[in-house]
């Protein structure tokens, strides 16, 4: 089985969601979740195609393979630039890593790679409600810097 090429056009206000993933039964899982969430998906097969739609559009989730394109974790360039993004960027991102070498919502590992989740891929078959909780608690973390943004910039 190959993996798929998605690429659904979005509308301004979509939950978007970047998927790299190199393993198609992982990858359709995945993609499937995501979009049982609401969200339109981008996939992508080579580091250089991921790298320029990272930068080229903010996409509110980006799930990411431990070993995608046979890289390390500390050495995935798609991870790299992810993590790396403006710090505005970065903080209305939700960045999850999924891997053999994982124990789902493992915090320490997540801080230790500067994810917001890790996911263990015994566990993608239920990623739904995992990122559905994550999102929740990475809202629930900014709630007070963006509600002191918006006081901010009234100002």
């Amino acid at each position: 089985m190959e993996p798929q090429n998605r690429l659904d056009l979005f509308e301004p206000g979509d939950q978007t969601a970047l998927v790299c993933l190199d393993v198609p039964e992982v990858q359709r899982i995945v993609v499937d979740q995501l979009t049982a969430l609401g969200y339109k998906i981008h996939t992508g097969f080579f580091v250089e195609d991921i790298l320029l739609k990272l930068r080229a559009h903010i996409y509110d989730v980006v799930v990411v393979a431990e070993h995608f394109n046979a890289a390390d974790v500390e050495t995935n360039p798609i991870l790299a630039e992810a993590v790396h993004t403006p710090a505005e960027q970065r903080r209305r991102q939700f960045i999850a890593v999924i891997g053999s070498s994982f124990v789902t919502n493992d915090e320490m590992e997540a801080f230790r790679h500067s994810v917001d989740l890790v996911v263990g891929l015994a566990d993608v078959v239920n990623l739904r409600p995992v990122v559905r909780r994550g999102l929740r608690r990475a809202q629930e973390f900014y709630a007070p810097f963006h509600e002191a943004e918006k006081v901010a910039d009234a100002a």
